[in-house]
């Protein structure tokens, strides 16, 4: 079966819907585009408290072909942002997320929009799965009107609070009680989702973890708490931070599944089986065995704790995007050419939405006294002068 015999795929339209929509290739639904395939994971999952989901995967041509180019986009969307950061179009923080494109993939494909997701500052890519487009992207990351929070948040802080996504959070560590009083609030109001909170293994020794999982715990809240291990909190290994590196089983009373990070089939077949597990009875923790290829910001040249043979090792071994293409080939569903074809459009398409965003003006000065206060609460102030702070409090 070739690519040209597959369309887009509706959980592909669904999962990067503008990105779709560029797209010019356009192709027909065959009838055995959404044929099932059971595809087996490349590592077992290791459990901790519980019983481990089953390692074969189901999954479909279409939906193979989407999680490629979602990647793909996500992949080259990262790189361009290097550039633009050392052009100095881009200011201030920037985490890249390069390498680690299958956990926000396969979670996304788990799930559904209802479910509601909190992560740390590394979020260009969860924005971009909650339904964000490029041009949101770009627009905020240069400070721009057009931005996913209208240039003000920048790089740490992308909202999409229509698809249930709370942030981007600058505070090692301090989404994950937001993340479990989501949950509360899910609970409390009798809603079938659950809250995908997601953390990196620096923030995993964390006091406040331990305290709001045990909260958690005690209410059975749908929280599941997500560690994404990319081995280095900024530039420490983890074994150096961690007495016990295993932050799967670091919930200690609070079942736990290791995953393949790099294996977006895994991603998938885990973040179901966690929502499934956390609806029936209460929180559960995933450890993400993931990669970043990018230093821990755009400060960290990433190669003075870590070689560069560790990281080319990685690329060639694990790399999240190959491991796609190779079960695309093998399975016939797609050529080389088709697959490059694919990742040139993707580039276009991200050059595309650089140019528009360079385009956008930035925000009027009026814009910093949104979004602060509800509107007839608060404290207005003009100026440098204190005399002229006047009370809008009733």
């Amino acid at each position: 079966m070739a690519l040209s015999r597959i369309a887009s795929s509706s959980h592909a339209s669904n999962l990067l819907k503008p990105l779709s929509a560029a797209l010019s290739i356009r192709r027909l639904i065959s009838s055995d585009s959404t044929d099932p395939l059971t595809i087996e994971t490349s590592l077992p999952f290791i459990s901790h408290k519980c019983d481990a989901p089953p390692r074969a995967v189901d999954t479909s041509a279409s939906e193979l072909f989407s999680f490629f180019r979602d990647m793909a986009t996500m992949r080259r969307m990262e790189i361009a942002a290097d550039s633009l950061y050392k052009a100095k179009l881009i200011r201030g923080f920037c985490h890249l997320y390069d390498g680690q494109e299958a956990v926000a993939i396969g979670m996304e494909a788990a799930i559904t929009k209802k479910d509601a997701i909190i992560t740390a500052y590394r979020d260009h890519c969860t924005f971009i799965g909650r339904g964000g487009t490029l041009l949101e992207v770009f627009g905020e990351l240069m400070g721009r009107i057009c931005g996913g929070s209208k240039g003000k948040g920048g790089s740490m802080h992308f909202y999409r609070k229509q698809t249930n996504f709370f942030g981007g959070h600058g505070i090692v560590g301090a989404q994950i009680p937001l993340g479990c009083g989501l949950a509360f609030a899910q609970r409390y109001s009798k809603e079938e989702n659950v809250t995908f909170t997601l953390y990196g293994d620096g923030a995993a020794n964390q006091g406040q973890l331990f305290e709001a999982l045990n909260m958690a715990a005690l209410w059975d809240l749908p929280a599941i708490l997500v560690c994404e291990n990319n081995h280095y909190g900024m530039g420490t290994a983890e074994w150096r931070a961690a007495k016990n590196p295993a932050y799967y089983k670091r919930g200690d009373y609070v079942p736990g599944l290791k995953v393949d990070g790099m294996d977006v089939l895994a991603v998938k077949q885990a973040c179901k089986f966690a929502k499934e597990n956390a609806l029936k009875n209460g929180p559960l923790i995933l450890e993400m065995d993931t990669y970043r290829y990018h230093g821990h910001s755009m400060s960290d040249p990433g190669s003075t704790y870590r070689t560069r043979d560790e990281i080319s090792g990685v690329r060639q071994e694990r790399d999240p995007i190959e491991r796609v293409r190779k079960l695309l080939l093998a399975h016939d569903i797609a050529s080389e050419k088709e697959l490059k074809d694919i990742e040139k459009q993707v580039r276009k398409d991200v050059d595309d939405a650089i140019a528009k965003a360079k385009e956008c003006p930035m925000p009027d000065p009026s814009e910093l006294f949104t979004n602060v206060y509800v509107k007839g609460l608060g404290v207005e102030s003009f100026g440098a002068d204190r005399k002229e702070v006047r009370a809008t409090l009733p």
